[in-house]
């Protein structure tokens, strides 16, 4: 049973515990202070029992915390730093600005940052690298940013069974994949279409905003993509897209791709680019269970009206059983539901806008 998870916050971090059928916080971390992303507890490897936490300090900058003993203490570790910019280098300024996503596969860390930087730790975040093979590609000069100021990568997808393999999404610079342990790097796009570009540049891989991606765990090759016009499904790990149409609306930014179930997948629905809130004012969740092709829309438990509240990209989590899941939004507001969504449960305490939900 999952009976941990970690929210992440524009004022602090907060260690849920389960017990039975509801979520109490059990332990406060970095209180006041901005964390973009967490890592939960590492499974298995080197790093068995670990955890990272990125804060976003603002003037003080970009800052990572260990810890040892699942959040019981933490300790301030290495903050990825990029290379000199040289003077005709093209694209944004060479610098930090937040760390969007971490991910453990192995026993290597990844870390994607703004702007749109690849950094890999092999000794959970003492020293970090950048991923120069995909720093240095020419297509990065046409990256551009989405809802920041420049592109970043927000999305890490390692395959289960395959340590070299790596896919990653960036906004806005398409859906990227390496099987040699980030030594090269192929465009993975083949479907995705941006209709906020001129027509003739609609299908172009290289600006594509999929806003996020999720990979299942049991059935890899199946990939899910909320992105900025639309949602998309993956069968053959990313090579091809398919356009799927959702109820109330196909626009987000976060997605739950069920474990086991390669057919199911959760989404969260807003009005539109222009109009980031939920359509009349009831926050819902768009279910399928059957790869996209009819959707089951979940109201029992969320706010009916007057709701104003957005799910960030990593606002959405289904823990391993495929049941259990945690949405949190801008508002602070944190749901629970331990049936699939079939019926949620507000939390009692309002929390600061949340950045991330990620389950042990």
């Amino acid at each position: 049973m999952t009976d941990r998870a970690w929210v992440a916050t524009r004022k602090g971090l907060f260690e849920l515990q389960r017990s039975a059928h509801s979520w109490r916080i059990a332990r406060t971390s970095f209180l006041g202070e901005p964390v973009s992303m967490v890592l939960p507890p590492v499974a298995r490897g080197p790093h068995a029992g670990r955890m990272l936490a990125a804060l976003n300090l603002g003037h003080f900058g970009t800052k990572v915390h260990a810890s040892d003993d699942a959040g019981a203490s933490w300790r301030e570790v290495s903050t990825p730093v990029f290379p000199e910019q040289p003077a005709d280098a093209p694209g944004p300024a060479w610098k930090l600005v937040q760390i969007w996503s971490l991910e453990a596969a192995g026993g290597t860390v990844w870390a994607g940052t703004l702007p749109g930087g690849l950094f890999r730790s092999a000794d959970f975040g003492q020293s970090w690298q950048l991923v120069r093979s995909l720093w240095d590609r020419t297509e990065r000069a046409e990256w551009f940013g989405g809802g920041y100021d420049v592109p970043g990568i927000h999305s890490l997808c390692p395959h289960p069974d395959r340590p070299d393999e790596l896919l990653l999404a960036v906004s806005c610079g398409g859906v990227w994949h390496s099987s040699d342990d980030a030594a090269s790097w192929s465009l993975r796009c083949d479907g995705l279409r941006a209709a906020y570009m001129p027509p003739e540049r609609a299908d172009d891989a290289r600006i594509q905003d999929p806003h996020r991606v999720e990979r299942c765990a049991a059935r890899p090759e199946v990939l899910w993509c909320q992105h900025h016009n639309g949602i998309w499904r993956s069968v053959d790990d990313a090579r091809h897209w398919r356009e799927i149409t959702a109820p109330v609306s196909s626009f987000g930014f976060a997605v739950a791709a069920h474990p086991s179930d390669p057919g199911s997948a959760w989404f969260v629905p807003a009005v539109a680019d222009q109009c980031r809130v939920p359509k009349d004012g009831a926050l819902v969740v768009n279910h399928t269970r059957d790869g996209g092709e009819t959707f089951e829309t979940q109201r029992e438990g969320l706010p009916a009206h007057d709701c104003y509240d957005l799910v960030y990209r990593h606002g959405l989590a289904v823990a391993g059983d495929g049941r259990t899941l945690l949405m949190g939004s801008t508002g602070g507001g944190l749901w629970s539901t331990f049936d699939g969504g079939a019926r949620w449960h507000a939390l009692p305490q309002r929390l600061p806008p949340i950045y991330a939900v990620r389950f042990s």
